[in-house]
């Protein structure tokens, strides 16, 4: 006989902590749903995630190097993936929700401009006298307005716990019981997890694409970066001398198993400490509790700056996204002049949402390649 939903949630109470949050304990979502037969709550949820436009488009914006450099480097999907990957591997360690931790993984991208960060920062400058853009908050919009796949309701209409675990970066997500509005302090662990994932995945990675791409030295690393230079000791340790792309491989991959471990014991320990017996005793407390240890989050910081000088400001990578962010604020003025060049869907959201935040709406989704021929369609036309 197939699962029934009962029996999942029954799975969940014998198997996961008390302080993991449970599906079966869910505040909910804004428009009621009956709810699934074979699967629960979050595992709906991750699936209206994997099935959305917006994830899709993820295939096409940049991660590090502009949308088409090369064959085998990251793009945001692919980060995305791997960022759930790890998210899971550190829940199913902690016996927190596997299905949350991962769903929010999944959705934590989904508001992302093209070009990166770079793209989101112009998007942020054009938008300063109208509101602003931060892709954790566009995400939040994409899954409660600007996804429309449902008869009844804009939107994906997640649950409550994935909706708090995308308000991240310090923003409180509040809860509303009745006539009482109750502001909390964190959000569930899964959701501090899965944001600490998203840095193990693309410090790791991007290390690895700045290998691929020849713009990082392997002999430099081992000098000038701790962190690389304790994997590939333990490499050479381990399995002696390797060819370049395997020896590459199990160094990046000997990092991000370090980097699990001591996220896996660092928090463990501040559970323990802290005593929280319950996921919202996890939301009330006024510290987050999952962490790297103080060492480690040394090494990173120095990660993060070697990373930073010598590959994202790299002319290589900076140049053809420097090119790519002046196209995103020509096509962006151009729609605020011209709004008829605009989409019709977006064309329509005008009259809710007012032009600007229309026109960035319709900006933050496009894909690299959608945007760059954007800017070729409109500046090879008159617009008198």
């Amino acid at each position: 006989m197939p699962v029934t939903l009962s029996e999942l949630q029954a799975r969940e109470l014998q198997f996961l902590a008390p302080y993991a949050q449970k599906s079966a304990e869910s505040r909910g979502r804004v428009h009621t749903e009956n709810p699934p037969t074979w699967r629960t709550e979050f595992q709906r949820d991750r699936d209206r995630v994997v099935h959305s436009r917006a994830f899709r488009r993820l295939e096409g914006k940049t991660q590090v190097f502009l949308n088409g450099s090369g064959d085998h480097l990251r793009t945001r999907l692919t980060h995305t993936m791997e960022v759930a990957a790890i998210s899971r591997n550190i829940a199913r360690a902690l016996r927190l929700n596997e299905d949350l931790a991962e769903t929010i993984a999944l959705a934590h991208d989904l508001g992302h401009s093209p070009i990166g960060h770079k793209g989101e920062s112009m998007l942020d400058r054009l938008m300063k006298d109208h509101g602003g853009f931060e892709h954790n908050q566009q995400s939040l919009r994409v899954i409660e307005e600007l996804e429309r796949k449902y008869p009844r309701f804009p939107g994906l209409n997640l649950s409550w716990e994935v909706r708090e675990g995308l308000a991240k970066h310090g923003v409180a997500f509040e809860c509303v019981e009745g006539a009482r509005r109750r502001q909390h302090h964190q959000a569930s662990l899964e959701a501090q997890l899965a944001n600490l994932a998203d840095e193990v995945a693309y410090y790791s990675h991007d290390l690895d694409d700045g290998l691929d791409s020849g713009l990082l030295d392997e002999k430099k690393l081992l000098k000038e970066v701790r962190v690389w230079a304790k994997a590939a000791r333990a490499v050479k340790r381990n399995f002696g001398e390797l060819p370049a792309e395997s020896r590459r491989y199990y160094t990046i991959r000997q990092i991000i198993d370090q980097q699990v471990i001591d996220v896996v014991n660092t928090t463990e320990a501040h559970i323990l400490e802290a005593g929280v017996r319950s996921a919202d005793a996890v939301r009330t407390h006024r510290k987050a509790l999952v962490h790297y240890s103080p060492e480690r989050r040394l090494e990173n910081l120095e990660l993060r700056k070697y990373l930073y000088q010598n590959l994202y400001s790299h002319p290589v990578v900076a140049e053809p996204n420097n090119r790519a962010i002046r196209m995103l604020s020509e096509v962006f003025q151009t729609y605020i002049a011209h709004p008829t060049e605009l989409g019709l869907a977006a064309r329509k959201r005008i009259e809710v949402d007012g032009l600007h935040r229309a026109v960035c709406d319709y900006v933050a989704s496009m894909t690299d390649r959608y945007l760059i021929q954007e800017h070729h369609r409109l500046f090879g036309l008159h617009l008198g």
